[in-house]
């Protein structure tokens, strides 16, 4: 029961009437008036009165007191025993709380969406804005002690207790990629810095020492063996252009808690500096100068020209060797350094005496070795004289027939060009569009009769001969291209054609570059969703096989969605690296990292909530040592013990109903103050 005012007239007026009561009470002492102790007490009723004081009595229901436990399911829970060590210690805070009349309010925290890791204080945040703090009686962690969201640590009012799984004798091994690049430049040298690190309490056995395994894009591994606690400079070139998958793997030891932070994966992609180019043509011509005008216009290439400006069938008594302009380094360019060229284009070029067979040899053997070709014939390539006749007609992919059809013709993508990525919707940049499956470019004038020997042919034109014929020669490519009038696409010619474009395709599949291989299996991942294309020049191909981090494999079908190219999608279930095979294609790719974050840190420690802990006079204990007893503290008292935790009772409660009675009626209060009044009066009366 309490006393409460409600007075009859505002607060401010009753502040003014006691202000103006001192100020009389004041005056009349200082006149010396002898009934001023009577008037006094008879303004103080009056104001008493205004007050109007009660009695509140209220009818209360109390309100059980509320623990919230947060228990953590994440990924580094489920090392070693801690799951089981968790189970246990929920049962029995269960059972003991609900025995106390306590309302118990348990929230699981899962892995993070994508590599958030433990994000154990936005679940408490989440669970205590639901909940009246005056009925908090303490918050109870069940965990390792491992969070990543300690900034968002709510104000609590009540105690914090920790309960912490795992051992003391825990310990485990960790890779860290301290420094990797996204991108290099194919054949320069770049530097990788990585550093194998032990945390918690590693046995003496275990050597400072640890074999390393290094693979690029899942192929054979090489093993090395590297000190541990140190950062290790890894100098490395990458091997191809377009993406590049590197993966690292620490020998895991079986006393360690986990293998899972042993590996790391390392995406780098590959681009190239400069495309090196020697352009050799055999003489003048319409198409001579679009070739060096295309090569030229590209940045990125460094061109060397190499041209025959006057035949040396021309008979006016000059010397062969005194043709050039200037002394063209021939043996420099074609012995010593033709390995140091991207691409050799041969456009119109013949024998002519000027270029012997050895320099073609050294060519045949650039092209085994890793080099590109390119042939773009023209009636030189029919003739007697033609570089088929040389030791270059080794490798060449199609024979002449001495025939030169001169003929207006389109050309076609043939059946197999729709599927090579080379040729490959190439009529979207066609000028207009197809009609009656004849792409909308020009004409071209001219075609050589070729046979094919080996290779695919792309490019068909007069009565579906061969137009351009790819094909593999040992490590290196070579094309042929059976006319010289692809120059009438650049000049626009009946609307020109997709000359660039085409050229750009062919210099990127004979750099071997990724995305233009006719025989690929590719992944992109958007977060954990993979889309898979399998490239191929096969009409069909057999199911998707997919290896995830933990060994289990998956297969999967794939549908053909344009000619050529056969897509699914996947939806990964952990982070990770994910093995990709389909037939004798095999692939890579990572699903965020290889290690996610929540294996970064896997020793349990409660050094992240100390501080948080502490403020609320709350503890830390180990799950090892025993599930610690409950006890009721006092507010603001020491809440944590050895064995035991504390929670703090607050004796919340809801009213029910109110009555309110006034403690004097107005008119005792109006009497009073009369009778006061009155005795005042006669007193100074009297006097």
């Amino acid at each position: 029961m309490d006393v409460i005012f409600s007075p009859l007239v505002p607060w401010p007026a009753l502040y003014v009437a006691a202000a103006i009561t001192m100020l009389f009470t004041i005056l009349a002492i200082w006149r010396g008036l002898g009934g001023w102790w009577l008037r006094a007490p008879a303004m103080a009723v009056l104001l008493l009165g205004l007050a109007n004081p009660s009695l509140q009595d209220e009818e209360r229901d109390p309100l059980s007191d509320i623990v919230v436990m947060v228990v953590d399911e994440s990924a580094s829970q489920r090392l070693s025993d801690r799951a089981s060590q968790t189970a246990q210690a929920v049962e029995a805070l269960t059972t003991d709380l609900t025995s106390r009349g306590m309302e118990l309010r348990t929230v699981t925290v899962p892995d993070g969406q994508g590599d958030a890791g433990t994000e154990l204080m936005t679940a408490l945040n989440d669970t205590l804005s639901e909940e009246p703090k005056s009925r908090i009686a303490g918050t109870i962690l069940l965990t390792d002690g491992q969070l990543h969201d300690a900034q968002r640590a709510p104000t609590l009012e009540a105690p914090l207790h920790t309960l912490l799984t795992g051992r003391d004798t825990d310990w485990d091994r960790r890779l860290i990629v301290k420094n990797a690049p996204a991108f290099a430049i194919l054949d320069e040298e770049i530097t990788l810095t990585l550093r194998i690190e032990d945390q918690g309490a590693v046995p003496r056995d275990i050597p400072d020492r640890a074999s390393i395994s290094i693979a690029i894009d899942g192929a054979e591994a090489q093993t090395f063996q590297v000190p541990t606690g140190e950062d290790l400079e890894l100098p490395l070139k990458l091997p191809h252009g377009g993406m590049n998958v590197l993966q690292f793997n620490v020998a895991a030891d079986e006393t360690e808690l986990t293998d899972r932070n042993n590996s790391a994966v390392v995406q780098i992609n590959g681009v190239r500096d400069r495309l090196r180019v020697l352009l050799v043509s055999g003489e003048p011509h319409a198409g001579e100068r679009t070739w060096r005008n295309l090569l030229k216009s590209d940045s990125a290439v460094d061109l060397v020209h190499f041209t025959i400006l006057r035949p040396p069938e021309k008979q006016d008594g000059v010397p062969v060797s005194e043709l050039s302009l200037i002394a063209f380094p021939t043996r420099e360019l074609f012995l010593e350094k033709v390995d140091e060229f991207d691409l050799i284009i041969f456009d119109r070029y013949k024998r002519r005496g000027i270029l012997p067979a050895l320099y073609f040899d050294s060519i045949r053997q650039y092209v085994e070795k890793g080099g590109a070709v390119l042939v773009a014939a023209g009636p030189d390539f029919a003739s007697a004289d033609s570089i088929y006749r040389s030791p270059l007609g080794d490798i060449m992919p199609a024979e002449p027939t001495a025939r030169v059809l001169d003929q207006g013709f389109t050309p076609l993508i043939s059946e197999l060009g729709a599927r090579h990525p080379v040729t490959e919707g190439l009529e979207k940049f066609a000028p207009n569009p197809t009609v009656d499956g004849i792409p909308g470019w020009g004409r071209w004038m001219r075609q050589i009769e070729v046979t094919p020997l080996q290779g695919q042919t792309v490019m068909t034109g007069i009565e579906d001969r061969p137009l351009l014929t790819l094909d593999r020669v040992g490590e290196g490519r070579i094309a042929l291209m059976a006319s010289d009038q692809a120059w009438l696409w650049h000049r626009g010619f009946e609307g020109g054609g997709p000359q660039l474009e085409l050229l750009r395709r062919l210099a990127h599949w004979m750099m071997k570059e990724p995305d233009l291989e006719e025989e690929a299996l590719t992944a992109i991942a958007e977060g954990q969703t993979m889309t898979l294309t399998r490239r191929t020049l096969s009409l069909e191909i057999g199911e998707l096989e997919i290896t995830a981090p933990d060994g289990s494999v998956t297969t999967l079908p794939l549908e053909e969605t344009s000619p050529g190219r056969f897509t699914a999608t996947f939806e990964g279930p952990e982070p990770g690296l994910y093995r990709l095979k389909e037939g004798d294609q095999e692939s890579v790719i990572a699903l965020g990292p290889a290690a996610p974050r929540e294996f970064i840190e896997t020793i349990a420690s409660g050094d992240k909530l100390e501080d948080l802990v502490d403020a609320t006079r709350g503890g830390i204990l180990r799950l090892e040592d025993g599930i610690p007893n409950l006890r009721m503290v006092g507010e603001g008292r020491n809440a944590a013990g050895r064995g035991w935790i504390g929670l703090t009772p607050r004796n919340a409660y809801l009213t029910t109903n109110v009555t309110v009675t006034p403690l004097v009626s107005p008119w005792l209060f109006l009497l009073l103050a009369m009778v006061l009044t009155v005795g005042a009066w006669l007193r100074e009366g009297r006097r």
